[in-house]
């Protein structure tokens, strides 16, 4: 009987702007080349944040369907609306996607990551990872959760990778993990600290351009979090 029901989502603004967006396109309403209003404007009509028209933004134009012009600001991408309207579909599928499938696809990405940022990192890296690591030990010395801190450490290994779509497609599912962490409670004192030494194990072979050992240590660190993501999707 369990199976004939489904999961229960409430949208997100996000999904809500993307999904007008959609049927303005479907539409012909917005067409290519055709030009967005405004950031500002449009949370405002929408009645919804500027970061939440952002974020909406970015997503499609990760995936081409919304590109920024010089001079001329957002505008629709020169495609068919056949071709629009499926890309966007699967924009709106991956803002569904399951825990364990944002965790996996994080590991797939941060191990590599981890490996190139050792091979190409430059001083300049390095003083912001360690700035990123500081930032981190702060913030769970003093007893609060350090979940954004976190994720800025491994964003600042993305940048040290010098890959630009391997950064670009961390932080698409970022916003995603930083909820789930949130929702799911991964982590608390004892769990962080551990992190933290985690992340200075990281940091060292990075710096010794150990590429090997660097992947390696990015899976053990986050191999835990992946078996909790697990276990949450068969519970669920």
């Amino acid at each position: 009987m369990l199976e004939n029901f489904s999961e229960i989502r409430v949208e997100t603004p996000v999904d809500k702007i993307i999904k007008q967006i959609r049927a303005l396109i479907t539409s012909g309403q917005l067409a290519s080349g055709d030009r967005l209003p405004a950031e500002r404007k449009l949370a405002e009509k929408l009645g919804v944040s500027r970061s939440n028209v952002r974020e909406a933004i970015q997503k499609l134009e990760f995936y081409g369907i919304l590109k920024t012009l010089p001079q001329s600001g957002t505008v629709v991408a020169g495609m068919g609306i056949t071709a629009l309207e499926g890309l966007i579909t699967d924009v709106l599928k991956l803002e569904k996607s399951d825990f364990a499938s944002l965790v996996e696809t994080r590991v797939i990405l941060e191990v590599s990551a981890a490996k190139i940022a050792a091979e190409r990192r430059t001083q300049e890296d390095i003083i912001e990872l360690k700035k990123a690591l500081v930032a981190y030990e702060k913030t769970i010395r003093s007893g609060a959760l350090a979940v954004e801190e976190d994720l800025l450490f491994h964003l600042k290994i993305a940048e040290a990778s010098k890959n630009a779509v391997l950064k670009s497609l961390m932080l698409i599912i970022t916003p995603d993990i930083v909820n789930n962490f949130i929702q799911y409670k991964v982590c608390d004192d004892q769990s962080e600290l551990k992190a933290y030494h985690q992340h200075e194990q990281i940091l060292e072979h990075i710096i010794n351009k150990d590429s090997e050992a660097a992947a390696e240590a990015m899976r053990a660190h986050l191999q835990e979090v992946s078996a909790f993501s697990k276990s949450k999707n068969i519970l669920g």
